[in-house]
């Protein structure tokens, strides 16, 4: 008796609205997360449709003549993203305070690749879902601030010039470049002659 009442009471809940939604969107989650897996080998296609949905949102705002504001907080955020991408996973500046300047251990050290603290997908990812947000928000007059849109320009301009000189100062001072191109390949000498000394002996 019990068991059919356990049943009936799954099935009841199987059926119902709740959890029918409730399965739809994990469903269409799921769809969603197997495209984002996609993409993740296409960079240049990405770029180049990142590209496009920001230029939508350009003409979008040239048209409308407005939502200046909301196009400031979006510069603003795509320049605290590019930041996240140019900088390294670990701050040489805080290791450096926290354990002392580090010499290498060994002359064979293998060589790391620049580990940024903001992968390349997530950049992108982030700076699409921004320019989304942004053209949903051009539909809605309560975001169209008055305001002299030069001023606004001028001041992003001074923040982002301000900026990147503190991070190419940065970059210069410990010795990184925000970008690797796959790994060193060295010529094998020095690994050859390593090896001749060690049969002599």
């Amino acid at each position: 008796m019990d068991a059919g009442t356990a049943d009936v009471g799954l099935s009841v809940d199987d059926n119902s609205p709740t959890s029918a939604i409730s399965r739809w969107g994990y469903s269409v989650s799921q769809r969603y997360q197997q495209l984002l897996d996609k993409t993740t080998q296409h960079i240049l296609y990405r770029w180049i449709a990142c590209f496009a949905v920001a230029s939508i949102y350009v003409l979008r705002v040239y048209f409308v003549q407005g939502f200046y504001v909301v196009s400031y907080g979006l510069g603003i955020y795509i320049l605290n993203l590019l930041i996240g991408f140019l900088s390294p996973q670990v701050d040489p500046e805080i290791q450096e305070l926290s354990e002392g300047p580090s010499l290498p251990t060994r002359e064979t050290d293998e060589f790391r690749p620049f580990v940024r603290r903001l992968p390349e997908f997530k950049f992108w990812y982030s700076i699409m879902k921004a320019f989304c947000i942004a053209f949903v928000m051009t539909f809605f007059s309560a975001f169209d601030v008055p305001v002299f849109w030069p001023i606004l320009l001028f001041y992003w301009v001074v923040l982002f010039t301000l900026t990147m000189r503190k991070q190419i100062s940065h970059m210069i001072k410990y010795k990184y470049v925000p970008f690797s191109f796959g790994k060193q390949r060295y010529d094998g000498k020095k690994a050859s002659t390593e090896s001749k000394s060690l049969l002599g002996d």
